[in-house]
């Protein structure tokens, strides 16, 4: 009889949950998940700027980090601090990065930075929704979720969770990463998850000696996928060393910068998103 009254108390809590998820959603405008097939094309860092790139056209913007084993969110914009509590509904307030700006990871909830998060899958799909049930967030033009790498209980939770989520894809030309990229456009056709569209990353390096482009990954790998899988190619972007370094140092000073190619290309794929939102 216990175990009938916890069992019959679980279903109770996780409805109660459901509900607030649904409710916390509506605040939300337009969703969508940034992900790629394999680790490395650097997924994390479109994440972030693009959601800093949306807040700096004056949108409201939450940036969601549900890269629970490798949160890097924190780091690319410098954030510093832990998650506080609201004081009268004891909801978790998110970091701000701007005005407009709210920012969730799993970082600020840890005492040690540096410590590994060993987690199973059911532990990790109770802490994404309650990345949204128990936290504070504003209602916002634009929700971006970055996701870890793969087609495992993240982004299955996510398109699970969140309704309506649409898919941005990051890609690298080369084919080792396209066939991982292939992947993911399956995944997202799977669960019924629109792709909005990929993004192509590492598109060649202007050398600072000549000024020739090296296609250190290939070219146009990730045009051709998009046209063949009937997506758009939201942008490409080119390798520059300068992003590298800001990265490192939690700066976003390079969005200022329109002497850089990659500014100039990133800019456009911030507008690109928000005209295809309106």
């Amino acid at each position: 009889m216990p175990q009938e009254e916890g069992s019959k108390g679980r279903r109770a809590a996780m409805e109660a949950q459901d509900t607030e998820i649904m409710e916390k959603l509506k605040g939300f405008k337009n969703r969508f998940l940034i992900m790629s097939g394999k680790g490395g094309v650097g997924k994390s860092t479109i994440a972030a700027y693009l959601a800093v790139g949306l807040a700096k056209k004056d949108y409201q913007v939450g940036l969601m980090d549900v890269d629970l084993h490798g949160p890097s969110i924190p780091r690319l914009l410098g954030l510093r601090g832990n998650i506080e509590s609201s004081g009268e509904s004891g909801k978790g307030i998110p970091l701000k990065f701007l005005p407009n700006m709210e920012v969730m990871s799993i970082e600020p909830l840890l005492a040690d930075k540096d410590r590994a998060t060993i987690w199973r899958g059911p532990l990790k799909i109770g802490v994404i929704r309650q990345f949204i049930s128990d936290i504070a967030w504003s209602n916002s033009d634009y929700l971006i979720i970055d996701c870890p790498p793969g087609t495992g209980d993240e982004p299955l939770t996510i398109a699970q969770v969140i309704p309506d989520t649409r898919a941005i894809i990051v890609t690298t030309p080369q084919e080792i990463s396209l066939a991982s990229v292939r992947k993911s456009i399956n995944f997202c056709r799977q669960v019924n998850m629109e792709a909005l569209g990929l993004i192509e990353n590492m598109s060649g390096l202007r050398c600072p000696y000549c000024g020739k482009t090296i296609d250190l990954f290939k070219t146009d790998g990730g045009a051709v996928t998009a046209k063949r899988a009937g997506l758009s190619l939201l942008g490409s972007l080119p390798l520059e060393p300068d992003i590298v370094l800001e990265g490192d140092k939690g700066s976003i000073a390079w969005m200022d910068n329109n002497d850089l190619p990659y500014t100039r290309s990133f800019n456009k794929i911030v507008d690109t998103v928000a005209d295809l939102t309106k």
